[in-house]
């Protein structure tokens, strides 16, 4: 996916002057795009996933076990987590616990487990929400908007923002921080 500014519109990166950053995003893309971590072992279904939601607009990364979904997660602070639960390194329940300690983020678990007990446990765990495969892509895309938009409307209205990464910069918008 590029991130090259459309040359039709103007950007808040182009009408201030401001140089690109070692990213290559802009300004606009830094704060607008949505960011989806996919954690799925089953590498033609993450594919489908990851081709699916980059047609959405979202950034993508994928993560195949547990402990690199931890690493991703830290490093790109996604908006949203598409999670599995039988993941090689650690299984998705300790993930999503471990995700919703560091960071709360809005996590959709999708999976082939689909007793109640294992829904209970996930849920239990922070899930947002859970499906089981075998599922409909276009279930998934309308899933992730409406956490999405109910991620958005808490932000909004709490006022908190996550922390935007570009390159080795952070900006923590709540916090009125940049740090490398």
């Amino acid at each position: 996916m590029s991130h090259q500014p459309r040359d039709s519109e103007p950007n808040r990166s182009q009408a201030h002057g401001y140089p690109p950053n070692s990213s290559g995003l802009t300004i606009d893309e830094l704060f607008d795009e949505t960011t989806v971590l996919i954690v799925e072992d089953e590498p033609a279904i993450a594919s489908a996933i990851a081709r699916r939601m980059t047609v959405e607009g979202w950034r993508v990364e994928v993560a195949a076990d547990g402990p690199s979904a931890l690493e991703s997660a830290a490093r790109i602070m996604p908006d949203v987590v598409i999670l599995d639960v039988m993941l090689p390194g650690m299984d998705g329940f300790e993930v999503c616990r471990q995700l919703q300690t560091e960071r709360p983020v809005p996590v959709i678990m999708l999976t082939a487990r689909d007793n109640e007990t294992d829904m209970l446990v996930g849920l239990g765990f922070g899930a947002d929400d859970y499906m089981t495969k075998p599922f409909s892509m276009r279930e998934l895309i309308a899933r992730t908007q409406a956490v999405l938009r109910r991620a958005n409307r808490s932000s909004t209205e709490t006022n908190i923002r996550p922390p935007i990464v570009a390159g080795d910069i952070r900006i923590d918008i709540a916090a009125r921080r940049v740090s490398r």
